[in-house]
C-alpha cells in the first residue's frame, strides 16, 4: 500500500492521539513517533498495532542489552552475551497447502531505542542490518510456547554471520516476548492462500565472549 502525504499526516495525528490518551501508551510514545519519521512504510504495521491490545508492545522496545528472563529450554549457553537487541514489528506470513497454513515466513522491521529502523527480518530465518551485516538462523529454531495466543519464543543458533555490523559474529538468536502472529483458526479456501498476520518481538543477538 502506498501512503500520500495527506495519508501519513492523518496517521501521524491518529497515532499521536492515541498515544496520548491510552497510559499503557506513554512509555513507548516517543519511540513509535520516532520510528515514524524515519520510514513511512512502518505506518500501516504501527496503526493497526495501535488499534489492539498494546499492553505488552508498552512493556517493551528499548535496547536492554541484558539478557532476557526465558525458559530453560532457550536459554544462550554460557560464554556468550547480548549484544543487540531489537524490537520486531511486522507479518507472519502463512500459505494454505490444502491441509494446513504450513510454516510461518517473517516479513518484519527491527528498531533500536530511539526508534530508528536498524535491520529487517525475512525469510531463511534471515536478519539484516542498514550497517551491511546478516546472519542467518539455523533451522529448526528451539520453540517454547510461553502465550498460547502468540507465536513461540525461540532460541536459534546462527548459521551464518557477516559483517560489519550490528549482526557480525552472532552465535545466536533469541525471539522473545512475542505478541500475534499465530496462524489462522479456520482453515483456507484455496491452495496457495495467504494470510498476513500481524506481531511483535523483542529479538536477542549474542556473540561469544572472554568474560
Amino acid at each position: 500500500m502506498k501512503y500520500n502525504k495527506k495519508h501519513v499526516m492523518t496517521n501521524e495525528r491518529y497515532i499521536a492521539k492515541t498515544i496520548n490518551e491510552t497510559p499503557t501508551l506513554l512509555r513507548m510514545g516517543a519511540f513509535v513517533l520516532r520510528a515514524l519519521s524515519f520510514n513511512k512504510a512502518t505506518l500501516g504495521a504501527l496503526a493497526l498495532l495501535l488499534g489492539g491490545d498494546l499492553t505488552a508492545l508498552a512493556d517493551q522496545g528499548g535496547n536492554d542489552n541484558r539478557a532476557p528472563e526465558v525458559p530453560d529450554d532457550i536459554v544462550v549457553p554460557e560464554g556468550n552475551k547480548v549484544h543487540f537487541h531489537g524490537f520486531g514489528v511486522g507479518v507472519q506470513i502463512y500459505t494454505w497447502n490444502g491441509f494446513s497454513w504450513g510454516t510461518a515466513v517473517p516479513e518484519a522491521t527491527l528498531f533500536d531505542e530511539e526508534g530508528e529502523i536498524v535491520a529487517i527480518h525475512f525469510a531463511g530465518p534471515t536478519w539484516q542490518s542498514d550497517s551491511g551485516s546478516k546472519v542467518v538462523g539455523a533451522l529448526p529454531p528451539i520453540a517454547v510456547i510461553v502465550d498460547p495466543e502468540a507465536i513461540p519464543w525461540l532460541r536459534l543458533d546462527a548459521k551464518t554471520a557477516e559483517g560489519p555490523g550490528i549482526f557480525a559474529g552472532t552465535t545466536f538468536i533469541q525471539r522473545v516476548n512475542t505478541v500475534g502472529g499465530k496462524a489462522p483458526m479456520a482453515n483456507g479456501i484455496v491452495v496457495g492462500q495467504v494470510a498476513r498476520v500481524r506481531y511483535t518481538a523483542d529479538y536477542f543477538f549474542y556473540r561469544q565472549t572472554n568474560d
